[in-house]
């Protein structure tokens, strides 16, 4: 590639980089249903027209943060078992990692649960299928993690299939942080505070899969 043909594929990065930021900085402060594109055009000075040559629509330029989104949350999942040999722990620490991350970025939270109740259609656009790839690769650490746990005894071998386990435990964490963040007024006024409600959460969930005959 001519260093001519190398400047413009910089400049068209930086571009799309500039427009995903400020439809970013929107999602957070407003929420995606509040966001139109002629303020994502707006916020980074770019004309309505141009954001369309980078994005086909606010669908798509949606799974561009998502694809954002979906990749940091694999980060953050590796990061968290890396240390961790039993699988049973890192199980958990998968999962406290999931509530962590929802905390921090409580945008790529809600981006999650919209591209959980999300059909992926077959012809799936570059950035979808990003966020579907993605995605496949957070699931594949938490099977990681499971079969990890089946080799070293710490996970009984009857949870079942290692992906079916994954997606019942990603159901699991999911709801838990959905109940905290939607429902925190209704479990403070019943006495529990979110931090316990959390570490109860993963004291059921080893109860239900750790293997405690393996010492």
């Amino acid at each position: 590639m001519s260093y001519i043909a190398e400047r413009r594929e910089d400049e068209k990065e930086r571009r799309r980089a500039e427009i995903l930021d400020a439809a970013e900085a929107l999602y957070i402060k407003k929420g995606w249903d509040a966001v139109t594109v002629e303020q994502v055009a707006r916020s980074a000075r770019l004309s309505r027209a141009l954001i369309y040559v980078y994005f086909h629509d606010k669908l798509d330029l949606l799974f561009a943060i998502g694809a954002r989104a979906m990749r940091l949350l694999h980060a953050r999942l590796s990061a968290a078992i890396s240390m961790r040999a039993p699988g049973i722990d890192q199980i958990e620490a998968i999962g406290r990692a999931y509530i962590g991350y929802a905390i921090e970025f409580p945008h790529y939270f809600d981006f999650c649960s919209r591209f959980q109740s999300h059909q992926i259609a077959p012809d799936s656009s570059t950035n979808e299928g990003a966020c579907k790839i993605a995605g496949d690769q957070v699931v594949g650490t938490v099977v990681q993690a499971i079969e990890a746990g089946f080799r070293d005894g710490s996970i009984r071998h009857d949870v079942g299939d290692p992906r079916m386990f994954a997606m019942t435990l990603w159901a699991f964490t999911h709801g838990i942080i959905q109940v905290a963040t939607v429902k925190g007024g209704d479990l403070a006024r019943h006495g529990i505070a979110i931090a316990s409600f959390h570490d109860n959460a993963f004291r059921l969930l080893r109860s239900m899969a750790e293997d405690v005959g393996r010492h």
